[in-house]
């Protein structure tokens, strides 16, 4: 164990001890194995000998026991190198902070209601835990009734730190992480990540009035358990800590809408404790980020994890901008009060401030500036939220506001529930509106409320903050891995939004509407739930190659899914497309893989100590089989093609698929890739005689015809009577 010890010390060690200065108390993740002889019969074993490795009591913030081998604890850089000397260190992290980052998307992704008596999703669910890591829940919400739930599994090991009658059947467990004991979200995004994962059905779900229709999560009859793991932030001592008891406690998915900075996965706490999960067969979702458009802006990208990108619905909550010369530009917008749709006010561009970066409205930005009884064109970003752009607006006087887009965000809008009259537009508008505004001494605008509107396109679009591969740390794996609903999704709220003089619904359940990978993540956690209640002994794995391999390429029209542009979107924003749950759950072939192909996989990429870390015990990469990372059995395939005085020298990618469908099929292989690559598939054909046979193919590639561009992308599908199992394919000249 020492040799491990002392080679990560200068990875690990050195650099946490710079970051530390003086006798300061700071959280430490610390990794320590012990000895193979060393038994431990009880969690309070482990603990206790965890408590040797600390100068003294009270220092302990979070033991691990089931997805990392180690603890969290307070201590002082001349402590932690203390303990760096002990037999059993293996090495420390300090703590870091992470970021949190429905009526219509169950229709809107093809799954009908429970009443609807159709049964393809198999129970809707039943008899599956999501595990949902996030600020809290609102226990009293309907959304969380336990009416005509069953009881949980057997397996069920968890609590709930909520009095008797809050949890049930459906909201079966609860408990805090954080600073705050008690499990209630004080926030909402919990509540509302939880109910769209999982929630029940609610008829009359309303913000505002708008997006009026029944509620319900993409498994309304799985079980939920809330894992606190954010308060004032969210860090990864808390997180690792929830990760852990919610696999001891028996939850088989994992719902994360929580993103911090890329590291090396042996550094990543998220990323070693959802190793650990995986490793004991339990599935997680993990939210790409919401830093996009720019390339290489996600995180949650170990390929263990499923990496969810965010797509918009059609819908749209429509608030129309009426200029004084005709011309109208359609926003959104949930708050809608009732004004007059015959006035005009008085148009003003913030921009025009002498107040630096007043038009993007920031608080205080418009002190000076004649706004009274105006409609005021703000610019969005800047770090200022888009309600309290608004909100300042309002503080200044302003009678309404448009918020405009940056040319990066393109056409991706967002229904908030604002504070007074606005709209908010897309980049084109925007330019067109401050052309009008500069044409005329007296520019004037409306903004006409039109309401709820279905059938809108393109839907499905990439949504301008959805991060971007390709990854960071494992560029040879395709990320994100999906894309799902994340724009305006309507979904559980524990208070009432929008303005105090918004109508109030007493009578009714609160929602409100939601943007972000947070959102489109607990969408795939409920649908992982789908198809683990119709295949139970399938792994995490084969559920990942499920979802990614029926995925649609494609929008409602048959188009290419756009971007926020309007342009056609490539893999390293949308994966391998919007996610099918009707086909996830019978996908004819998956590609799975073994935990251990993973340490595989790590082993080329990090040494053995930096591979121990994630893996909990003691690894030697010199007597394990390297895995490349193209090598990987992943449902995508990522490659890169390397400068050659022989551009017919191929690169060869293997992969074996195991057979879930029919247990007689012909599979044949369809290649969509452009004449700048040439493409060979062996054999010509898959053919199955029995359920759960495996088969393997080999993709040979090599360069075709001359191109600048710095990558090419395409697809392989195998294909027989009854499906079509579809792997994006990503092809990088070097």
């Amino acid at each position: 164990m020492g040799r491990f010890k002392l080679a990560l010390l200068p990875v690990l060690l050195v650099a946490v001890v710079a970051a530390v200065a003086g006798d300061e108390l700071r959280t430490f993740i610390v990794h320590v194995h012990p000895r193979e002889s060393h038994v431990f019969g009880t969690a309070d074993d482990r603990t206790a000998w965890y408590r040797t490795f600390l100068p003294e009591d009270g220092r302990l913030v979070h033991s691990y026991h089931h997805v990392a081998s180690g603890f969290a604890a307070r201590l002082t850089e001349r402590e932690l190198e203390a303990l760096s000397g002990m037999r059993g260190f293996v090495a420390a992290v300090p703590n870091q902070v992470h970021r949190l980052l429905t009526t219509h998307t169950p229709q809107f992704l093809g799954l009908d209601l429970p009443q609807s008596g159709r049964n393809y999703t198999s129970g809707f669910g039943e008899g599956v835990i999501i595990g949902v890591l996030d600020s809290g829940v609102y226990p009293f919400h309907p959304s969380f009734s336990g009416d005509g739930m069953p009881p949980p599994p057997a397996k069920w090991k968890g609590r709930c730190d909520f009095n008797a009658s809050a949890c049930n059947n459906k909201l079966i467990g609860a408990r805090s992480f954080e600073s705050d004991p008690s499990p209630i979200d004080k926030d909402g995004h919990g509540t509302h990540t939880s109910s769209t994962a999982a929630g029940a059905v609610v008829t009359g779900a309303q913000v505002l009035g708008q997006g009026y229709g029944t509620a319900s999560g993409m498994a309304p009859r799985a079980h939920v358990a809330m894992y606190k793991v954010c308060g004032d932030e969210c860090t990864t001592a808390d997180i690792l800590a929830g990760i852990d008891v919610a696999v001891g406690d028996g939850c088989d998915i994992l719902s994360l809408s929580l993103g911090g900075p890329t590291l090396p996965f042996y550094r990543d706490g998220i990323a070693i404790g959802t190793f650990g999960a995986v490793e004991k067969g339990v599935f997680v979702s993990m939210a790409a980020g919401n830093d996009g458009p720019g390339v290489s802006t996600l995180s949650n990208d170990a390929p263990w994890m499923l990496t969810v990108a965010a797509s918009t619905m059609d819908r749209l909550i429509v608030a129309q901008v009426r200029l004084g010369n005709g011309a109208t530009f359609d926003g959104e917008s949930v708050y809608q009060p009732n004004i007059s749709t015959t006035v005009t006010y008085p148009l003003v561009y913030a921009g025009a401030s002498s107040t630096p970066d007043a038009n993007f409205c920031s608080n205080g930005s418009l002190d000076g500036f004649d706004v009274k009884g105006k409609i005021v064109l703000c610019d969005r970003g800047n770090a200022v939220s888009r309600l309290e752009k608004g909100a300042e607006v309002k503080r200044a006087g302003g009678f309404g506001m448009i918020m405009a887009n940056q040319f990066a965000d393109g056409y991706s809008t967002i229904a908030d529930a604002h504070v007074l009259p606005a709209s908010h537009v897309s980049y084109d508008a925007g330019v067109n509106i401050k052309k009008y505004i500069n044409s005329t001494a007296n520019p004037v605008a409306q903004i006409i409320f039109k309401g709820t509107v279905l059938g809108t396109s393109p839907a499905p679009a990439i949504t301008s903050f959805s991060s971007r591969g390709p990854s960071v740390q494992n560029p040879g794996i395709l990320k994100p891995d999906i894309t799902g609903p994340g724009v305006s999704v309507l979904a559980a709220w524990p208070f009432q939004v929008g303005p105090p003089s918004a109508p109030l619904f007493p009578e009714r359940p609160t929602f409100n509407f939601e943007s972000g990978t947070s959102m489109s993540t607990p969408h795939l956690s409920g649908i992982a739930a789908l198809i683990k209640s119709k295949h139970p002994d399938w792994s995490p794995a084969a559920i990942k190659s499920a979802i990614m391999t029926t995925a649609d390429p494609t929008d409602r029209s048959g188009k290419l899914i756009v971007n926020e542009q309007h342009e056609p979107a490539n893999f390293f924003a949308t994966g391998a497309g919007q996610v099918n749950p009707d086909k996830a759950i019978d996908p004819g072939l998956v590609y799975d893989i073994a935990p251990a192909d993973y340490v595989g996989y790590l082993c080329g990429m990090y040494t053995s100590q930096e591979v121990s870390v994630i893996a909990r015990r003691s690894v030697d990469c010199s007597a394990i089989t390297v895995i490349p990372d193209r090598m990987l059995n992943y449902p995508s395939i990522s490659l890169t093609l390397p400068f050659t005085t022989n551009p017919t020298a191929p690169v060869v990618v293997s992969r074996a698929v195991k057979n879930v469908g029919e247990a007689s099929a012909v599979y044949y292989p369809r290649v969509n890739l452009p004449g700048t690559v040439q493409v060979k598939v062996a054999p010509s054909s898959l053919r199955f005689t029995a359920a759960n046979q495996v088969q393997n193919f080999t993709v040979s590639v090599w360069r075709g015809q001359s191109t600048d561009a710095k990558f090419v992308q395409g697809s392989l599908q195998w294909v027989s009577d009854k499906h079509t199992v579809r792997s994006p394919v990503s092809i990088s000249f070097a």
